[in-house]
Parts: structure tokens; sequence; C-alpha cells
């Protein structure tokens, strides 16, 4: 609630969001390392995550006279960022690049993204090694499996903004989330 010359004013979420607009360097220091870390958990490849998050927040910029507010600024910025990866792994000129890549990520770089909760030097070499084996097999599940793990627990959305920010039924996201959890344990816990 704001109070302009003695009287209150009101900013609903709509209006809240487009003052954030307004300012759009605080929207891409506040949103950029969300967008960043979602494209690099999806797609791990450092570059291309790194150049789809540039385009995201281009086309954001592009479009902002066009956000009418019916989502969270999160919301409407995952959405364009879901587009630029699918318009990006369907793209033909790429497929090549994308069988022969080898510059995957490092589980090492992948351990940092571990809270560090100052336990032994044992505990988090223990850490680091789950942490590379989950995302090991998250990197072997389908797109969509993917792309909702990442989304619910490495960006720590709710279901119902999953489906609206991938455009997908809550029953589906909540199948593929099941299907993904599955899959993560079994073959996580098939090695311990």
């Amino acid at each position: 609630m704001q109070e302009i010359a003695g009287t209150e004013l009101v900013i609903g979420k709509n209006e809240q969001a487009m003052l954030e607009l307004a300012d759009f360097d605080e929207v891409v220091r506040v949103y950029r390392p969300r967008i960043l870390r979602f494209l690099v958990s999806s797609l791990a490849d450092r570059d291309t995550a790194e150049t789809l998050t540039q385009e995201c927040f281009l086309k954001a910029w592009n479009a902002r006279q066009q956000f009418r507010g019916q989502s969270s600024l999160s919301t409407w910025l995952t959405r364009i960022a879901v587009n630029l990866m699918r318009d990006h792994l369907r793209s033909r000129s790429l497929r090549f690049w994308q069988k022969t890549r080898g510059a995957r990520l490092d589980a090492v770089d992948i351990s940092d993204w571990v809270p560090d909760g100052r336990g032994s030097p044992e505990s988090l070499v223990v850490a680091r090694n789950t942490v590379a084996e989950v995302w090991k097999a998250v990197d072997q599940l389908s797109a969509h499996q993917r792309s909702v793990f990442v989304l619910r627990f490495v960006e720590e959305m709710e279901l119902e903004e999953i489906a609206a920010t991938l455009g997908m039924n809550l029953s589906t996201v909540k199948s593929h989330l099941y299907r993904a959890l599955g899959i993560v344990r079994e073959r996580v816990g098939g090695r311990r």
C-alpha cells in the first residue's frame, strides 16, 4: 500500500508487476540468476544457457508493453525462457552440435549449488557425489520431466506455477514430476 497526498492507494499484483517492468535494469538484476540457473540445469550447456538468457531478457524488453500482469513477472520470464529453449532444441541447424557437444557441466560446478552447512570435508565430498549422481540421473530424463524437476527443485516453484509456466495441465505436471522422481530415486538409490 502506498500513500499519495494523504490518500491510500492500493497497488495490486498487476500494477506491481508494471512498476517492476519500469525499472528493467532491476528486473534483469533480480531475475537473471533464476533464468540462467533454469536454462543451465535444463540444457547442461552453460554457453547456450547464457545466450538464451540474454535472448530472454531482450524479448522481455521488446514485449514489456504487452505484459498484462496475468501472471507473476517471474512466471512470464520463465515462460519466455522455456519457449526459447524449446525453439533452440527444435532448431535443425543446431542438432548436430547438440549431439556432439562435449562441454557438459562438470559435477564440481553443479556441486557448488549444495548449501554449505559447514560440515566435515567427508560429508561435503559425499554431498557433492550425491548431487553429481542426481544430476547425472536428471540429465537422462525426458525434456518435460527435466523441466518440471528443475522448476520444482532448483527454482522451488509451486506446481500451479510450473503448470502455468510450461503451459501444461496441473495433472500433467504432477505426472511428469512423479515419473522424474521415480527415475532419479531408482538411479541414485540403485548405486548405493
